[in-house]
């Protein structure tokens, strides 16, 4: 009893307990608006370079008496895109980790301050020699992306630590407005440097076509992302360190207590012997590599992982490569009938319109309804329209690129945009600040964020080559053949049916509070505690212990037996595909067109192969991380 007593539990710390019920008052916005900075910054650095590569190309890698204007080439092209992404995801292992070791504020300045040097540096260069260039160019933005990586942990935790339970998704929104900036940005400035320097399209005077001043124009869009940085940069230090921190982490109420006094100006009781007596409490001091930690968060880290590592395959490959994509169905006049600057507007408008009718739109539905709908139904919900909007996409893909057809599909590929960010774009970002204790916040947000960046990695990379054409001499100069725009999308759709699945990892958060939901008001005992008897099957009490279990058994009973029963009642047929069994007797008309009978013989292997060998395949794939949600049974009841 002496030891219970010492048991002091987070939600017993008045200071947090003020932070969940307060009013939502002038410091939450203060505090939106300087951590969203943070992200508005991050989408602006990020995205703007896919508005100037085609620029780069024509500038540093313009062909003599060529018919097409030039292009990067594949090595340089995957770099410009993708080094800032490699920058991110060391980033945001490395600042997630600093951010829980040393504290959420003096980290966050020192991102703060990379971004706003490396965004400057970007646009510089040591000569005007194509090498000189892309090398200083990628130099920069992998640390522009170092810092980028950090903001992303730092600002989650902060807004989810210092934010009431109703506005940890805001913060994420100003995301969608950096997207939309850079676009409008990139419209001013190509307006007009077109409007002062005209010049003719490519296809009536090649070397016109590019003025020197087309030089300027890229420069100025990556540079001015340095702005919005450092404006917010002041008020970033101003901040005080979050009370979960100082309380939880530092072991500080006291502290914690007098800082939220000043923010929510109310008196708080400082709690000294409380903190102590927290502080003397070993329960929940696991570390991250520790059993307990696996026990208690192992399936929740690998489904915040998972399922943002999907998402930015399909949201990152998207955004990148638009102007691809809208060239391909002809949405984007063909390079060789603009100059140079004329092609930077033309871009930069049908990214615009996307994010002004989409993007943006989607990020406010998730703040307006995140707390009405809960997490877990929002990024659901998203998964599924974007796999359905997808494969409306591919299937049909000769059909939308007739020129009648073309809205159709800028609307129905506008509409991948709405949901993703009305969904996991910006669940995957609100979650792993929630549901992780106060101590491994930052580092397990860091790490969910990381395997988003890997999977933005492998968008931006793999995108590039698969979307080539299937025939060699159509792709762009220098690619290999791709696999085409059509089935490109095919893979998106797929990608985007797994985040569906990995969803079911990711715990409901909505209306709790951090420590509630991190298990942080729990002791041992009271963090295994079985239903009671009492407990019906559809009761809260019965769902907290064994919801995870249940899924577990009936989706590792269910997908595995359509793999079975499938394969058993076609045996025949793949029997047959692979030689085993004869061939039924052939018929006349065959007889009399051999050639077409081997012709459909193979072309029925394949389908034999393809439906009834690699569906099962899948099916047993997707059923290994169901398999992870089954406890070990042996030698307990």
């Amino acid at each position: 009893m002496k030891k219970e007593s010492k048991v002091v539990m987070a939600k017993e710390l008045q200071v947090l307990n003020a932070l969940d019920v307060a009013k939502t008052q002038w410091y939450h916005f203060t505090a939106i608006i300087i951590a969203g900075m943070g992200f508005f910054t991050d989408a602006y650095d990020i995205f703007c370079i896919s508005l100037v590569t085609k620029l780069l190309g024509r500038i540093y890698y313009h062909v003599d008496g060529a018919g097409k204007p030039g292009t990067l080439p594949p090595n340089i092209a995957a770099a410009v895109n993708g080094v800032a992404f490699c920058g991110t995801l060391s980033g945001q292992l490395f600042f997630g980790w600093l951010g829980d070791k040393m504290g959420r504020k003096r980290v966050y300045g020192m991102t703060l301050m990379l971004m706003v040097i490396c965004s400057i540096g970007s646009g510089l260069s040591f000569s005007h020699d194509a090498k000189a260039v892309i090398s200083t160019l990628c130099f920069f933005r992998f640390w522009l992306g170092f810092g980028i990586g950090g903001d992303y942990p730092l600002s989650a935790t902060i807004m989810s630590e210092y934010a009431n339970k109703k506005l940890h998704a805001a913060v994420f929104a100003m995301q969608g407005f950096g997207i939309l900036a850079g676009g409008i940005f990139a419209i001013i400035v190509s307006s007009a440097f077109n409007a002062k320097f005209d010049a003719p399209a490519y296809e009536i005077n090649a070397l016109a076509s590019t003025v020197p001043q087309a030089d300027y124009v890229w420069r100025i869009i990556v540079m001015v992302g340095a702005l919005p940085a450092a404006l917010t940069y002041y008020w970033r230090m101003k901040m005080p360190e979050t009370a979960r921190y100082t309380a939880l982490v530092a072991k500080n109420a006291k502290q914690a207590a007098s800082d939220m006094s000043k923010v929510l100006q109310v008196d708080l009781e400082v709690e000294e012997q409380k903190g102590e007596q927290l502080a003397e409490d070993r329960s929940n001091q696991f570390g991250l590599f520790t059993k307990k930690f696996l026990r208690r968060h192992g399936l929740h880290l690998l489904g915040t992982t998972s399922t943002w590592f999907l998402l930015d395959i399909a949201f990152y490959s998207q955004n990148l490569f638009q102007k691809d994509i809208f060239s391909a169905i002809g949405w984007i006049p063909k390079a060789e009938t603009m100059n140079a600057i004329d092609e930077v507007y033309k871009i930069a408008k049908a990214q615009t319109l996307i994010a002004l009718c989409s993007t943006v739109p989607g990020y406010w539905f998730t703040v307006a309804l995140i707390d009405k709908m809960g997490r877990f139904a929002i990024q659901l919900m998203g998964f599924f329209f974007m796999t359905v909007f997808m494969f409306a996409l591919a299937i049909p893909y000769n059909h939308w690129t007739h020129k009648d057809n073309r809205i159709g599909f800028v609307i129905i590929y506008a509409l991948t945009f709405f949901f993703a960010n009305f969904g996991p774009n910006a669940t995957t970002f609100v979650v792993p600040a929630e549901i992780f204790p106060a101590r491994l916040r930052s580092t397990c947000h860091g790490i969910s964020a990381a395997a988003g960046k890997l999977g933005a990695i492998v968008g931006a990379f793999g995108f590039l080559y698969m979307s080539q054409n299937k025939e060699k001499e159509k792709a762009d100069a220098g690619y290999p053949a791709g696999i085409g725009v059509r089935n490109s999308l095919l893979v998106l759709g797929v990608v985007n049916f797994f985040g569906i699945v990995f969803t079911f990892l990711v715990p409901e958060s909505k209306g709790k509070s951090l420590e509630e939901i991190s298990g942080e008001n729990e002791t041992n005992e009271g963090y295994n505690k079985q239903p009671t008897k009492s407990s019906g099957l559809f009761s809260s009490d019965f769902l907290r212990c064994h919801e995870f279990r249940l899924l577990g058994r009936t989706s590792t009973w269910f997908l595995p037996d359509i793999a079975f029963y499938n394969q058993n009642l076609s045996r025949k047929d793949i029997f047959s595909a692979i030689g085993w069994i004869p061939p039924a007797k052939t018929t006349e008309a065959i007889q009399e067109n051999p050639d077409k009978a081997k012709v459909y013989a193979r072309h029925h292997t394949d389908i034999v192969v393809q439906n009834l060998l690699i569906v099962p395949g899948v099916l047993n794939l997707l059923t290994l991380p169901f398999i992870f949600l089954v406890p070990e049974s042996m030698g307990n009841l």
